[in-house]
C-alpha cells in the first residue's frame, strides 16, 4: 500500500449526474466550505451524439457550455477562493475547445487559476481502421457503422491525476470512465500505482456513487416518500481515505437521505456482473462490498477488490440513422386507449400514401405508445377502461421530408378520426442518432494531457489477460456462504417491493435491474422466485420480435442482492429507442408487483411486522 497518511481524508463533491443537471448543487457544495474537490459527470452514451452534431455544425463548440454559464463560470471567485479543484468531462468531442473557452473567461474575471485537458479519445481519426478490423457492437454483434458522427475511446483516472500533479486546478476531459473523475484526485492524493488494483477498485467505486449526484442521497430512491425535501435535496460528498474506504453524505441541513438502501441502489446501477466491473484502468469487484450505517445520512462503504485491467478500451460510436418524427396526441373519453391505437395506425397508413405520392421510401419504423394505460407494464398492467391518454406516435425515416409529412399529415386526426383527440402536446422532427458500443486496443489511442501549452502522453495502463471471475480473494470481508440447498416456500405471497429494494437503468440495447433485499433473510426467497427465465417473462412484451428477452443474474452478496441484465429490450438505446422510457429508469418499477412465494416462517414474520405497523 502506497505510503500516505493513514489519517488523510480527501472529500469529493459529486455536483452533476449529466450536462443538464441543477444549477443548486455547485453554490451547496461550495457552502460546505471543507471540499478538496468538486466532479461533474457531463457525458453518457446519449449525450456523446448530441456534441458531435454540436461540433459538426460549428468547429469550435462539442463541450458543454454549461460548464462555463451554469455549473463553474459563475462560480469562478468563490472556487478560487475555496481553493476547491474542479474535475469534469464536460469537455464532450472538444476538450481543447471548452479548455480555450474557459481560459478566456478566468482571464476576464482577473483570476489565476489553472485549466488543463485531457484529450487524445477521439477515434474519427482511426475510422478506416476501425471499419476494416470489424470491431461489432459488443452487446448486439451489429456491425461498425457508417456515417459516424463521433467515435470515443474510455480512458482512466491516470491522465487526471497527472494534470493534477502538473499544478491545474480545474481539469476538463473528454470521454473518460466516469468515475475516473473520482479516482484520478484520489490517486494523486493518496499516491496510488497501476499496481494497486485494489485500491483502485476503491477509488472507482467511490467515483461511482458519486457521478451520478443525488442519486445517491435519495433520487429515485424506491421508498421515495422516506426521502424528505426534494426541493432542496442534498448532493453527494464522499470522504475518501487512503486505504479505500469512504463515508457517503451530503451537506448538513439539505434534504435527501443517505442510508444503506439509497447507497446499495447506486452501488448496483448499471454495473452488469458486480464481482467483474471493468474499467480502463482495473477490473472491479463489488459484489462483496459492504455498507454500515455509521450516524444520521452517513454510510460506511468498503471491501471493493480489484485485479489487472484488461488490454481493451470500451468505446462508443454515435452515427446517423436518419430522421424520426414524434407526435403527442391527447385522447379523452371512453375507450380511449383503443381509440389512440386505431388512430395510430390510421395515421401511418394515410402518411404511407402521401409517401408513395412523393416517390419517397416507407418508413424503416413506425411504432405508438399509449401512454395512461400502462401498456410500458405488458400483460401485468392494471388494464383499466382508462379515459384519458396520451399517444406517442414515432415514425423514423431515411430523409428529413419523410418526417415532416407525418409530421404534418397527423394534425387531421383532430378533427377526422377519434373523438376526444385534443390538440397535438408536441410535434418534433429531429436527426436520429444510433449507438454502437465496442472494444478497441489500448495501443490504438494515447492519452494527452496539456496544461498551460505544455502537452504530455500518458502510457496506457499495464495490462493483465483475460481472466475468469475469482471467487473470495485475500483480504476479502468474510461473508456467510450463499446457500445451496432449495427453498421451500408455501402459497402466500408477497409483491417484491415489500422485500426489497429495486433500481433500474440503461446500457445501450439492454439493461440493469438491481434487486437488494431489504433483510438478509429474504434472499433466499428473492433468489428461488426471480430466476432468470422468470425475469424474461415478466419482461416479454419488451424482447425482440415478441419473444422474451435473455437474462443474465449475477449475485452480489455483499449487499444481499441480485442484480438482472436483460438483453435487446432497449431497441436503438438510450437516442433512438421509441418506447416512454429509453433511459430505463422505471424497468424496475414494472417488477415492484412481481410475487414473490415465502417460506412459511417468512410469511409469520411478516404477517406480525404488518399488525405491529398498524397499531402502531
Amino acid at each position: 500500500m502506497p505510503n500516505a497518511a493513514v489519517d488523510k481524508v480527501v472529500r469529493i463533491g459529486g455536483a452533476t449526474a449529466s450536462f443538464s443537471d441543477t444549477a443548486l448543487s455547485v453554490p451547496q457544495l461550495l457552502a460546505v466550505g471543507s471540499l478538496d474537490y468538486l466532479i461533474f459527470d457531463y457525458l453518457a452514451e446519449g449525450s456523446m451524439g448530441i456534441f458531435g452534431r454540436m461540433q459538426a455544425a460549428d468547429p469550435a463548440l462539442g463541450y458543454g457550455a454549461d460548464f462555463l454559464n451554469v455549473h463553474v463560470g459563475p462560480h469562478l471567485r468563490e472556487i478560487a477562493a475555496s481553493g476547491v479543484k474542479v474535475v469534469a468531462n464536460a469537455g464532450g468531442v472538444n476538450p481543447a475547445g471548452l479548455a480555450a473557452a474557459l481560459e478566456d473567461l478566468i482571464a476576464r474575471r482577473g483570476l489565476a487559476l489553472r485549466v488543463a485537458h485531457v484529450d487524445g479519445d477521439d477515434l474519427r481519426p482511426h475510422l478506416a481502421n476501425l471499419k476494416a478490423a470489424g470491431h461489432p457492437d459488443m452487446f448486439t454483434l451489429a456491425p461498425f457503422p457508417d456515417g459516424v458522427i463521433s467515435a470515443n475511446a474510455y480512458f482512466g483516472a491516470f491522465p487526471v491525476a497527472l494534470a493534477l500533479a502538473q499544478g491545474a486546478d480545474i481539469v476538463v476531459t473528454g470521454r473518460v470512465v466516469d468515475s475516473a473523475l473520482a479516482l484520478g484526485p484520489l490517486i494523486h492524493e493518496f499516491g496510488w500505482g497501476p499496481d494497486d488494483h485494489d485500491l483502485l477498485a476503491a477509488g472507482t467505486l467511490a467515483g461511482h456513487l458519486l457521478e451520478c449526484g443525488a442519486q445517491v442521497t435519495g433520487g429515485t430512491f424506491t421508498d421515495w416518500r422516506d426521502v424528505p425535501d426534494w426541493a432542496n435535496i442534498g448532493y453527494p460528498i464522499g470522504e475518501c481515505r487512503p486505504d479505500g474506504s469512504l463515508v457517503i453524505t451530503k451537506p448538513d441541513g439539505t434534504g435527501g437521505l443517505v442510508s444503506v438502501g439509497t447507497v446499495a441502489e447506486q452501488l448496483l446501477y448499471e454495473v452488469s456482473d458486480p464481482a467483474d466491473y471493468i474499467v480502463a484502468d482495473v477490473r472491479c469487484n463489488f459484489s462483496r462490498v459492504q455498507l454500515e450505517q455509521i450516524g444520521p445520512d452517513r454510510v460506511r462503504v468498503s471491501g471493493a477488490r480489484g485485479r489487472p485491467p484488461t488490454d481493451s478500451l470500451k468505446a462508443c460510436v454515435t452515427f446517423d440513422q436518419g430522421w424520426r418524427g414524434i407526435a403527442y396526441q391527447p385522447v379523452i373519453g371512453e375507450d380511449a386507449a383503443e381509440k389512440a391505437a386505431r388512430q395510430a395506425e390510421a395515421l401511418f397508413a394515410r402518411t404511407r400514401k402521401l409517401l408513395r405520392a412523393c416517390n419517397l421510401p416507407d418508413f424503416t419504423r413506425t411504432e405508438a405508445v399509449i401512454i395512461g394505460g400502462e401498456a410500458s407494464f405488458g400483460a401485468h398492467g392494471r388494464h383499466a377502461d382508462t379515459r384519458e391518454v396520451i399517444c406517442k406516435l414515432v415514425v423514423d425515416h431515411p430523409e428529413q421530408a419523410g418526417a415532416e409529412i407525418f409530421a404534418r399529415e397527423q394534425w387531421a386526426a383532430i378533427s377526422g378520426m377519434a373523438v376526444g383527440t385534443s390538440v397535438n402536446l408536441a410535434t418534433q422532427v429531429l436527426p436520429l442518432t444510433g449507438i454502437h458500443l465496442c472494444l478497441v486496443d489500448k495501443r490504438m489511442v494515447t492519452p494527452r494531457v496539456t496544461v498551460a501549452g505544455h502537452c504530455s502522453e500518458v502510457p496506457p495502463a499495464r495490462s493483465g489477460p483475460p481472466a475468469a471471475i475469482v471467487g473470495t480473494q485475500r483480504g476479502d470481508p468474510v461473508l456467510p456462504p450463499e446457500p445451496t440447498d432449495s427453498v421451500t416456500v408455501g402459497d402466500v405471497t408477497a409483491d417484491l417491493v415489500r422485500l426489497a429494494w429495486v433500481r433500474s437503468g440503461d446500457k445501450g440495447h439492454l439493461f440493469n435491474v438491481a434487486v437488494i433485499a431489504r433483510q438478509p433473510e429474504y434472499l433466499p426467497c428473492l433468489r428461488a422466485a426471480l430466476t432468470p427465465s422468470a425475469v424474461a417473462d415478466w419482461y416479454a412484451h419488451l424482447g425482440p420480435a415478441g419473444r422474451p428477452p435473455s437474462v443474465d443474474r449475477y449475485e452480489a452478496p455483499g449487499v444481499h442482492a441480485l442484480n438482472f441484465v436483460v438483453h435487446d429490450a432497449l431497441t436503438g438505446g438510450i437516442n433512438a429507442s421509441t418506447r416512454l422510457d429509453p433511459a430505463a429508469k422505471g424497468m424496475g418499477q414494472m417488477l415492484l408487483r412481481f410475487p414473490i412465494p415465502l417460506t412459511r416462517a417468512l410469511g409469520t414474520s411478516l404477517r406480525r411486522s404488518d399488525r405491529h405497523d398498524e397499531e402502531q
